[in-house]
């Protein structure tokens, strides 16, 4: 594995059509620019990775009360399995700490096995499902729902 560093950086007005082509070739349901404009209107943390000047990887992240959600995340499909999915949740990861946040959550496809790799070989645990959550081309798929706890002050795990 090619081991790449990604340049981050919050992402911007003038990032949302690379954001939303990044998107829509990593979602079967993508994100509208509109999606993205409201999230961060609503003071989320859009984030986006720079490989070689150019934008490889973003999310979105949702910090409140304590939490954090992951609620999008892309890595371009030509540059994958080069560390950047993991440097990007590392990112992520290290920003939920610096906000205070005690868990991070999110939903994932049952059928995504690369991304629940990554995100079990980040400490994210199993924690229920979601029946026919996502669409599919013929029909629903359910979504498995994952939590990291956050380590607290002293480096214990919080509840």
């Amino acid at each position: 594995m090619q081991h790449d560093s990604l340049q981050f950086r919050p992402m911007d007005e003038f990032d949302i059509p690379a954001v939303v082509a990044l998107e829509q070739s990593s979602q079967f349901t993508p994100w509208s620019a509109g999606n993205f404009r409201d999230a961060m209107a609503a003071g989320n943390l859009g984030l986006v990775g720079i490989w070689q000047g150019i934008m490889v990887a973003m999310a979105m992240l949702q910090m409140a009360a304590g939490e954090a959600e992951l609620l999008t995340m892309a890595v371009n499909r030509e540059l994958r399995r080069r560390g950047f999915a993991r440097q990007l949740l590392n990112e992520l990861i290290a920003r939920a700490a610096a906000y205070g946040a005690a868990a991070i959550w999110l939903e994932v496809r049952v059928s995504n096995t690369p991304a629940i790799g990554l995100y079990r070989s980040a400490g994210f645990v199993d924690i229920g499902w979601r029946k026919d959550y996502y669409a599919t081309a013929d029909g629903h798929e359910d979504a498995m729902m994952m939590r990291l706890a956050m380590p607290g002050p002293q480096g214990e795990t919080r509840a």
